[in-house]
């Protein structure tokens, strides 16, 4: 899936692309269905996950399946950082 971060509505030098993409490829990464149906034919997830260099994000993404494009990232949530670790050590 391609990534399109142009006009990203977040500051990329806190976070980089590479993580963003990492954190859509984490094997163990959590991601949450589709929040509704848009007209455009794309979809809204939502994702947590964690880098190579072991730093833990959540996302929000839209996609059509080809393009995802990034609407927010953030670090975790100690409560999301909390489930991500108890569902990581559940599935390795």
């Amino acid at each position: 899936m391609e990534l399109d971060l142009i006009n990203a509505p977040f500051d990329l030098k806190f976070i980089k692309p590479g993580e963003l993409e990492e954190i859509l490829e984490d094997p163990f990464g959590i991601r949450f269905l589709p929040d509704n149906d848009r007209n455009d034919g794309a979809s809204r997830y939502y994702a947590l996950g964690r880098t190579v260099t072991d730093r833990h994000l959540f996302i929000g993404f839209t996609t059509d399946g080809k393009v995802a494009r990034v609407i927010t990232s953030r670090e975790m949530s100690d409560a999301e950082r909390r489930f991500y670790d108890r569902n990581y050590n559940e599935t390795r």
